[in-house]
């Protein structure tokens, strides 16, 4: 084994809702240590900014200012509360967040400047993780199925790792260590829109409104008629890919019916990604805020002929997993091991990617 590094992960996803950060040591290929985690909420009124700058309009340049100066902050009281000196942080992994993407324009946007969270924090910071793959004719995501392979070293196979995110994705991973990942359709988003629109709240708590309401199986099927989830993989989505179809279908339901609906075109799409494993996993274990959904991981039960299970079952911690990734990233790209791969994103060849940003001045 190569040397270990230390790495600080840090993640913002499409589900709007705060800042993941999470402290891993590894040389890129073994995990060697999972150290402590944190989650930090966004508050309503920078979700609101966030929100306002997805698309690629707006205020994004002061709205990119804000979410770095905020992962800064998160990055110092992290490090702060564990007693971590930041010199013993050999690299930030930086995913910063996405705002728009398009990988068959060529096109992927994750807003976070590297450079300035390198000096506000004093850690070389690796980020820009996406745009080698897209420039490459990559998808440019899913990105973690290589940290997803590393985890599930010992587990029996076939195993499909399920993050439910705004997004949904899923990493098949074969009895030899083979890859198979892609965006699946929905996740949290269009019920987190509903929900936000017809409540005020940000999500569906324990999918209570959901359970509330009767899935219109009509539109479910008139959903599950859309293209994509008939081409084969490695392919993605932008977070609002759905949105409009979305909005047409569920017109005139009430806010439970609507709700029941939603949680059902994600789930629906999720069992119809089936078809493109290369054998039946054994097992479906799930990551992501999804988990918690009761509505949401009763259905996919039933819809699985298989255990479904949050990733805690194998010991692993479902709340910091993308930020542990990022971190492993990092590592990855600081000593240029492959990030993508063929069967994860579609590029050409197994390919590596980030910047590194080195602090000026190192705190």
């Amino acid at each position: 084994m190569t040397e270990a590094l230390t790495a600080l992960g840090l993640m913002s996803g499409t589900s709007l809702d705060g800042v993941d950060v999470a402290l891993i040591a590894t040389d890129g290929r073994v995990v060697t240590y999972l150290g402590p985690s944190a989650t930090i909420a966004y508050g309503p009124e920078f979700r609101a900014r966030l929100r306002s700058v997805l698309g690629g309009v707006g205020a994004v340049e002061a709205v990119e200012r804000e979410l770095t100066v905020f992962h800064a902050l998160v990055v110092n009281d992290f490090l702060r509360d564990n007693a971590i000196n930041a010199d013993s942080v050999d690299l930030v992994g930086f995913h910063g967040h996405t705002i728009l993407h398009q990988p068959e324009a060529g096109r992927t946007w994750q807003i976070g400047d590297g450079a300035l969270l390198a000096s506000l924090t004093g850690c070389p910071v690796v980020g820009d993780f996406r745009s080698a793959d897209v420039a490459s004719g990559g998808q440019g995501a899913p990105l973690v199925p290589v940290f997803h392979q590393a985890l599930a070293d010992q587990l029996d196979m076939p195993v499909a790792v399920l993050n439910i995110g705004g997004v949904s994705n899923v990493t098949w991973i074969g009895p030899n260590g083979q890859m198979l990942a892609f965006d699946t359709g929905p996740g949290n988003a269009l019920i987190d829109d509903w929900i936000f629109r017809h409540t005020g709240n940000s999500f569906d708590q324990d999918g209570a409104l959901a359970a509330q309401g009767t899935v219109d199986a009509a539109k479910v099927a008139v959903f599950l008629e859309h293209p994509f989830f008939l081409s084969k993989p490695p392919k993605s989505l932008d977070r609002d890919d759905f949105a409009l179809l979305a909005q047409s279908l569920t017109e005139g339901l009430s806010a439970a019916d609507g709700a029941a609906t939603l949680t059902a075109f994600t789930v629906s799409s999720l069992a119809a990604a089936q078809t493109h494993c290369p054998m039946p996993p054994k097992r479906w274990l799930v990551t992501g805020g999804g988990r918690h959904n009761k509505a949401l991981m009763a259905a996919l039960q039933n819809a699985l002929a298989v255990p479904v299970e949050p990733v805690e079952a194998v010991g692993w911690n479902g709340d910091a997993l993308e930020a542990q990734a990022f971190g492993f990233l990092a590592v990855r790209s600081f000593k240029g091991l492959p990030l993508t791969f063929p069967e994860t994103t579609g590029g050409s060849r197994p390919l590596t990617g980030g910047r590194l940003f080195k602090p000026e001045v190192r705190a």
